[in-house]
């Protein structure tokens, strides 16, 4: 058996890297999709293009909007003088927010007085909208409080604590960075696209070439032969894990707080589940392109299911019951877990148990399908 094994272990591999295009994708396209995924997929909002609206022009409404454009999120491009002139910017996608402040802005400070302030957010981009609302917020709320505090002490001579002030503290990930919650689960994407794509090209590519006939008179057992198939492909999703966590970590400088032999261990029970489901799908298809097709039909929903972009808690009862049979959306948990909080197995278990359940599955079924006949 060993020996039986160890020639499908050598065939594969000189199968998979005969081509150079191959290695590329391999080697290449995993390091290449982590930069471009880590750059391009995060909800952080930075130097969002402001117009201001100042009619009051007092010393208390430049420091306005000064706390804004020193926040790093806003960067004011343009100083209106009417409405025509704002409305034209924000129509033509010049600017995304416009800052109006009234006359008689400064006054009223002093004095005292509720003090009306206008953000005008372009809204054909929800998030975006709803993201910059909320740096609004918290930039003029903190305003708010110093004005606050400078009254009180101007009226009372001596310096006046507020009664209750909130400090929010965000854990795991202090500075509240997106791209250290998507980096991690990109890891988790690439290993799937990966061996998916390979592993389930495996068996109908011996049918196209004409191989699998010379497969059928050995005496390879079903087992020994899919075990031939799965084995070089898990070794290239380790290999292919270890990249993006060494661009991940030294690249993007995404916390690694938790054990590297427990992402590895998680990642074989992971592969179990990816390879087993690109080998059936490899054993139903007739042509590559069939199950090149197949591959794209799983893994698009597969993604959209996993929690990735979307909370599975705001998917419909029957969609979430569905999620339950995604080996992504456990492994996203898994890699997250262990890079941003540092969590063990002791918290992990569930989800590496569901893994493992999943992977033996997916390769019972691929193995009982396999059968060594042409039809």
């Amino acid at each position: 058996m060993i020996e039986r094994l160890k020639h499908m272990l050598i065939k594969e591999f000189l199968q998979t890297f005969r081509d150079p295009r191959m290695k590329a994708v391999i080697l290449v396209m995993p390091v290449i999709q982590t930069l471009v995924f880590g750059y391009a997929v995060t909800t952080d909002v930075r130097r969002i293009p402001t117009a201001v609206y100042d009619l009051d022009q007092t010393p208390q409404s430049r420091e306005l909007i000064a706390r804004f454009t020193g926040s790093g999120y806003f960067q004011t491009v343009a100083q209106v003088e009417n409405w025509r002139q704002a409305q034209e910017l924000v129509d033509r996608s010049k600017v995304r927010a416009l800052l109006h402040i009234q006359p008689g802005f400064g006054a009223d400070l002093l004095a005292a007085r509720t003090v009306p302030l206008q953000i005008i957010v372009d809204g054909t981009d929800s998030n975006t909208a709803a993201i910059i609302l909320d740096y609004s917020s918290r930039i003029s709320a903190a305003f708010n409080e110093q004005i606050a505090t400078e009254h009180l002490s101007r009226t009372r001579g001596q310096t006046v604590t507020l009664p209750v002030q909130m400090r929010a503290r965000a854990w795991f990930n202090p500075n509240l960075e997106s791209r250290n919650f998507y980096v991690p689960g990109v890891i988790a994407l690439i290993v799937m696209l990966i061996t998916l794509m390979l592993s389930s090209m495996a068996v109908v590519r011996e049918k196209e070439i004409g191989t699998i006939e010379q497969i059928m008179v050995t005496p390879i057992t079903q087992a020994e032969f899919i075990l031939g198939k799965t084995l070089p492909f898990a070794l290239i999703g380790f290999v292919d894990l270890a990249l993006i966590t060494l661009v991940a970590f030294f690249w993007f400088d995404i916390p690694l707080r938790g054990s590297l032999a427990l992402l590895l261990g998680s990642n074989g029970l992971y592969l179990m589940s990816t390879l087993g489901i690109g080998l059936f799908i490899s054993t139903i298809s007739r042509t590559q392109q069939q199950a090149l097709m197949t591959t794209f039909f799983f893994y698009f929903p597969a993604v959209l299911l996993s929690g990735f972009m979307f909370p599975i808690a705001n998917m419909p009862e029957a969609i979430q019951w569905l999620t339950y049979l995604n080996p992504l959306r456990y492994f996203l948990i898994i890699v997250r877990g262990v890079f941003l909080k540092g969590v063990g197995p002791e918290v992990l278990w569930p989800q590496m148990a569901a893994l493992a359940a999943l992977g033996m599955a997916t390769l019972l079924l691929a193995t009982s399908r396999f059968q060594k006949t042409l039809s």
